[in-house]
């Protein structure tokens, strides 16, 4: 498919994967995308794909190139998802020369086993001259791998941005955002950055400023549409999450043996409601996907989190969502607590442990009850809830 002049779409779909990483659960698929420029002086590959689909993918490749070789394949990022046909590429055409930065190209051969003969180390700021297209390197490292870079075209203004501004869901027909009803790719856009990249806010501001001065026409990112209409849309969506702005709401996150803590966690959304907060979101986590967990914790800058004693400390599936949250950039929202037990109040105290990494700003004490819920325990839960509305 035909981007621009000499550039080409030569991406695949992936509607079979259930969960991305092993961990996030995929209802409308993913897209590999990787870009073919078909220049007058050399070709260049940006990016590959999953190797289960060389097949299809190198018949892509094949269609635009016809008689000619390919000189270059650019790595932008090596993740799997994006180098596993590395090798593959190499076979088809022995001559390509692979380029990358330092930290790149060592790793092309720790996963591939590639020696490194043939290929071009490129620098912070280094060109390579294609003819007509006239590429620059951007190194934007921990976004959110190492040695992740960007690579911009200064002829035609289009920015291969690996996976930043990518997004779950593969792809209907339409690859370009001019042509398509691009709804459903935002929220996906916030459960991506929420789950894969929620840890790196500082490096992701980083590269941000890298490229605020960069004429950026389109975007071509690993995952999701080609952003062309959307661009300001899709920078504007990263520089939110990444620096910790959000819309006034609140997400109340429950997990509940018996039905007491869920009670409680009802009773906290009804107090936010009295007091006029209009965006509530309620998580019971033994049933929801931590992926839309986390993009609404993102999203709003409030949170409630309850939880059983359970075995000396917390419930599993409240403990897990903690862990999650200790290791994203979440330290500018609000926090509140509330815990229950039947012997020895474990649950308030161990979420309380969690905030000293996590830094959110508590709203009241930490709400603590026994056994089970009460009139004047589920009051008590409403109040908690009027707190954050006021």
């Amino acid at each position: 498919m035909k981007l621009t002049g000499k550039v080409h779409y030569v991406g695949v779909n992936d509607r079979t994967k259930h969960r991305f990483e092993g961990l996030w659960i995929l209802p409308q698929g993913v897209s590999y995308n990787s870009y073919l420029i078909h220049d007058e002086k050399a070709t260049a590959l940006v990016d590959t794909v999953d190797m289960a689909f060389f097949p299809e993918y190198l018949e892509k490749i094949k269609a635009v190139l016809g008689e000619r070789a390919l000189d270059y394949v650019i790595i932008n990022h090596m993740e799997p998802d994006h180098s596993g046909s590395l090798a593959l590429i190499r076979q088809q055409f022995p001559n390509v020369k692979l380029v990358g930065n330092k930290k790149t190209l060592e790793m092309v051969q720790g996963f591939y086993g590639l020696d490194t003969e043939n290929t071009l180390c490129v620098a912070d700021g280094d060109s390579l001259d294609l003819g007509h297209h006239k590429l620059r390197f951007h190194l934007t490292p921990m976004l959110h791998w190492p040695e992740t870079m960007m690579t911009y075209c200064e002829t035609s203004h289009i920015l291969f941005s690996g996976d930043a501004f990518g997004c779950f869901g593969a792809l209907n027909g339409h690859v370009v955002d001019t042509e398509m009803d691009t709804t459903p790719y935002w929220s996906e856009m916030e459960r991506y950055y929420a789950a894969i990249l929620g840890k790196f806010g500082a490096p992701v501001q980083t590269g941000l400023r890298k490229l605020k001065d960069l004429d950026i026409r389109m975007i071509c990112s690993t995952h999701g549409p080609v952003w062309v209409n959307e661009v300001n849309r899709a920078v504007d969506t990263y520089r939110r999450f990444s620096s910790g702005t959000t819309t006034p709401g609140l997400v109340i996150c429950y997990g509940s043996m018996y039905g007491n803590t869920r009670r409680m966690a009802e009773a906290v959304a009804e107090g936010a409601a009295e007091a006029g907060v209009r965006n509530i979101v309620v998580h019971d986590l033994s049933v929801s996907q931590p992926s839309y967990v986390l993009a609404d914790i993102f999203r709003y800058g409030s949170l409630a989190i309850g939880s059983p004693t359970y075995n000396g400390g917390l419930f599993p599936v409240v403990e897990d969502l903690l862990k999650r949250l200790c290791g994203r950039s979440v330290s500018k929202h609000r926090l509140g607590i509330f815990g229950g037990f039947t012997w020895s109040g474990q649950a308030v105290k161990n979420m309380l442990a969690y905030n000293e990494k996590m830094k959110m700003e508590l709203v009241g004490e930490g709400l603590e009850w026994k056994q089970g819920v009460t009139a004047e325990t589920l009051e008590q839960a409403r109040a908690l809830g009027r707190l954050f509305g006021e």
